[in-house]
């Protein structure tokens, strides 16, 4: 027998993953079709433009009526077969809005021609019959949304189960993202649904570990600028992240470079240049 293309989360969640793995995405991007009690549908993140996706979720839509494809995130990997999906079915695109021009400068991945019908911001909504609540979750990216149901999120890139979040100025922004990881805690749900990997069924250690693992680097980060005197972000990531394969040092440098912008944010250590140049460039050091 044929395998399913979509995993059933729920009875009126589908989770289909896109086909393309990679050392950034796991096994795929997830796109999830939340069904409601009145024949409508809510996609949660389109996926990467690929025909093989668009074919997979249209047969899992069935004769389901799509009425919203939310974006968590302006990633190319979630958000770029949005387009093809809406003139499809006629939904309308909906996420925290187009990237601004200073997102523009830079980040890997991002999709600069997002355009939505709707803007989304936190708070409750109702979509295909069902109770929603928004949260806005910058960190990954500064207009990260995840998407309460129930006691289910859609988590996006915020929180995954199968790695950390690339947090990669200037789209990224490491205290935003500690700070949406803090206000996630002690929220009521059992159970996350992520933009890669399988689900997190205790999200409230998740977000703990997480949160564990930032503060771990940064003091490995202070600890090797006390040692080094002057270092960049991509020399830090060399001396840092040892257990990883060197083609992952790249998006490390970027990550060890959101974490270096915070502490020079807090006056904890000192950079070269003012903080609106600060780049993978800059040279930091332990305050004296």
């Amino acid at each position: 027998m044929t395998q399913p293309f979509y995993t059933r989360l729920a009875d009126h969640i589908l989770c289909i993953r896109a086909d393309n793995p990679s050392a950034m995405t796991g096994d795929g991007t997830n796109s999830y079709l939340v069904f409601g009690p009145n024949g409508g549908a809510v996609l949660v993140d389109a996926g990467p433009d690929l025909d093989s996706h668009f074919s997979a979720l249209m047969q899992a839509l069935g004769q389901a009526r799509l009425e919203a494809i939310w974006i968590t995130h302006a990633h190319l990997d979630h958000s770029a077969l949005a387009p093809r999906l809406a003139a499809a079915t006629g939904a309308k695109i909906a996420s925290f809005g187009a990237l601004s021009g200073a997102m523009q400068a830079g980040g890997e991945g991002a999709d600069h021609a997002h355009r939505p019908d709707v803007e989304l911001r936190a708070g409750p909504v109702q979509m295909a019959g069902l109770d929603w609540q928004i949260w806005h979750t910058p960190g990954h990216m500064q207009g990260h949304l995840c998407f309460g149901l129930g006691d289910s999120l859609f988590s996006g890139d915020h929180v995954m189960g199968w790695a950390t979040s690339l947090v990669a100025p200037p789209e990224g922004d490491m205290a935003a993202y500690r700070a949406s990881l803090r206000a996630l805690q002690g929220a009521s749900y059992a159970r996350y649904f992520s933009g890669h990997g399988g689900v997190i069924d205790t999200p409230e250690a998740r977000l703990a570990e997480l949160l564990a693992h930032r503060a771990q680097r940064e003091a490995q980060i202070l600890s090797a600028l006390s040692r080094s005197g002057q270092a960049d972000a991509p020399s830090l990531a060399r001396a840092i992240y040892t257990d990883i394969p060197t083609a992952l040092h790249k998006a490390a440098a970027r990550n060890v470079l959101a974490h270096l912008i915070e502490l020079h944010a807090q006056s904890r250590i000192r950079a070269d240049c003012v903080p609106a140049a600060v780049a993978l460039t800059t040279r930091f050091a332990a305050k004296d």
